[in-house]
């Protein structure tokens, strides 16, 4: 039986992810899968080591003096572990068959013997509601097991050695070079399929399916990474059009300081965010899924559009303790109290993604109709405090209200022409608002009103396009950044406090790459060059971003991975592929 404190959490870094547009896993170095909810992103977890809990499938070599490696398969999102031991070389091939079953998480794990013989011990402990439901009913013929847990049927293939004490699937196996054994492992709200799985049918449908999604990129300056993160997203992004802002709840953005929530959710901008920076590389399907979940909300709720939804469009359930440990430093808090806000912001980026599907003729008459609600909410709502991109206080803030007009003159770009010149003048009044009550005394923007600091958010509405680069407010507020907010070759928030930089917070590695796009907008592109290489390294093994990262210990740091890093990086390298634009605009 499986040591309850056998698989205990890892350092972000050391973590892969397997996804399949339903849900997702967190793959540890020892072969552990330490998180997973099923059947779907914001469900309760079956894997929760992760947050100290219970449940994990692991496959993890019997010699313990192994160093560990692994990568991903080009464009893809799966994974092969590499154990190196003392006695030759293992790997584990892993993936959840893709595309994802609405209902049932088919996890593939091939465990090959590349040098010597490969040994490896495999635990099976499926716990339904983040730990609490062991599984019980547990029952095998031939090789297959079936049990139940909670409210979940697991079925595993390929365990005919196994043994089930204390209620735990445990088994070890042995193979001679070059010979490969596969694991098969379902869980499912529904009843499962008489059929079994056929692993070799259901590999090449998983490999297939990832190559007709993933594209070259070869029009950006990192087709690999770019690659690597476009998977990232498709795996984050369900047939239903929703993208979860990351696969995890809890993780601590700075130990033992509350700010570890729940991103297990669609967010209205960080959708918008990956709807632009796919665009920017012309390829589509992931702009189609941004415009039509963005454009669904937008015409069910209007100037109430909510910051963020379950995938299924739903409300996210307000914040709640699911009775875990925690991740070190960490809570256990299921649910996000993003409900109660306003964030103005979001139906600026909503209509800077309906432009850059106007742009490309994805824009359809029902989508329209949603780019003129968004801009109707601008026009009813603009006044009002908000809790802005960073999702605190409210305040007027200055990037919330540049963003909107930014928006409102790209979309204006593809309207009929009197309806396009009301949302122009409707811009300008907003830049002239913003003016009027945000612009600092050196000519810079503030952060807001009451607020006079800088904030790495305000590069944003200059690259799309809300004011000129040369305008001496852009050039003011790019200088200001980067002397106030950039150390070491990465780029801060704002400053919290008196204290450095990187002792009130991570890197925030949207802004670092948000500076190299502005610095190339500017005709930079050597320092934009600098800027985009330091921040695409800040990443673990896997090649996956978090939302900050710890500069003085090379951490990574929030929930895990965050889809808005990989789609900043995506643009980014699609960006700085091109020569500075002329006339200094990096429009959506």
């Amino acid at each position: 039986m499986a040591d309850a404190n056998e698989f205990q959490p890892h350092v972000l870094r050391e973590y892969a992810m397997l996804a399949d547009g339903v849900r997702a896993a967190l793959l540890g170095p020892r072969g552990d899968l330490a998180w997973m909810c099923v059947p779907k992103w914001h469900d309760e977890a079956v894997f929760s080591t992760l947050l100290g809990g219970r449940g994990c499938f692991a496959v993890t070599p019997t010699d313990r003096r192994f160093v560990w490696g692994g990568q991903y398969e080009d464009g893809t999102l799966i994974w092969v572990s590499r154990w190196i031991t003392s006695e030759g070389i293992i790997e584990c091939r892993e993936a959840l068959a893709y595309p994802g079953d609405p209902h049932r998480a088919i996890l593939l794990r091939r465990i090959r013997a590349v040098e010597g013989t490969a040994e490896v011990r495999v635990v099976v402990d499926v716990r339904a509601g983040f730990g609490h439901h062991a599984m019980g009913r547990l029952r095998e013929d031939e090789g297959i097991w079936t049990a139940r847990s909670g409210p979940l049927r697991i079925r595993l293939s390929g365990a005919a050695e196994a043994k089930a004490p204390g209620g735990e699937i445990e088994f070890v196996v042995k193979l001679p070079e070059g010979r490969h054994h596969d694991l098969v492992l379902e869980v499912s709200d529904v009843e499962l399929p008489d059929e079994l799985i056929q692993p070799d049918q259901t590999w090449t449908a998983t490999e297939y399916g990832w190559h007709r999604q993933v594209p070259e990129f070869e029009n950006t300056i990192a087709p690999d990474d770019a690659r690597q993160s476009y998977a990232v997203l498709r795996g984050l992004t369900g047939a239903g059009g929703a993208m979860v802002a990351a696969a995890t709840m809890g993780l601590p953005e700075r130990a033992e300081q509350k700010r570890n929530y729940d991103y297990r959710y669609a967010w209205i901008r960080d959708q918008c965010f990956v709807g632009v920076a796919v665009a920017a590389c012309k390829e589509f399907p992931l702009l189609d899924d941004a415009v039509s979940f963005v454009a669904a909300r937008l015409l069910e709720d209007g100037p109430n559009m909510r910051p963020a939804y379950t995938v299924d469009g739903g409300r996210v359930p307000d914040e709640h303790d699911v009775g875990l440990p925690g991740y070190p430093g960490g809570s256990s808090k299921a649910g996000n109290w993003v409900n109660q806000q306003f964030q103005l912001d979001a139906f600026g980026e909503a209509l800077l993604l309906f432009s850059a599907a106007a742009e490309n003729d994805r824009l359809d008459l029902d989508q329209w109709k949603a780019a003129e609600a968004a801009a109707d909410a601008i026009a009813k709502r603009h006044s009002e405090p908000d809790a802005g991109m960073w999702e605190l206080n409210n305040e007027r803030w200055t990037h919330s209200r540049l963003i909107c007009a930014a928006g409102l003159r790209a979309i204006g770009r593809h309207a009929p022409a009197r309806q396009g010149a009301q949302w122009s003048a409707q811009a300008d009044r907003l830049i002239a608002d913003v003016t009027e009550d945000c612009l600092h005394p050196s000519g810079r923007w503030q952060r807001s009103p009451t607020d006079s600091r800088v904030d790495a958010a305000l590069l944003r509405p200059v690259l799309r396009g809300a004011l000129a680069p040369q305008d001496p407010r852009s050039v003011a507020t790019l200088e200001a950044i980067r002397k106030d907010l950039a150390d070491n070759g990465y780029l801060y928030r704002f400053r919290q406090d008196r204290r450095p930089l990187d002792r009130s917070e991570g890197a925030f590695l949207l802004c670092g790459f948000d500076l190299a796009m502005a610095l190339h907008q500017s005709d930079k592109p050597l320092e934009a060059a600098r800027w985009f290489e330091r921040n695409r390294a800040a990443c673990g093994t896997p090649g996956l971003f978090t939302e900050e990262y710890d500069v003085e210990q090379r951490q990574l740091r929030g929930n895990f991975p965050q889809a808005f890093v990989h789609a900043a990086m995506l643009e980014a390298s699609r960006r700085l592929a091109d020569e500075p634009p002329p006339w200094g605009g990096l429009q959506a």
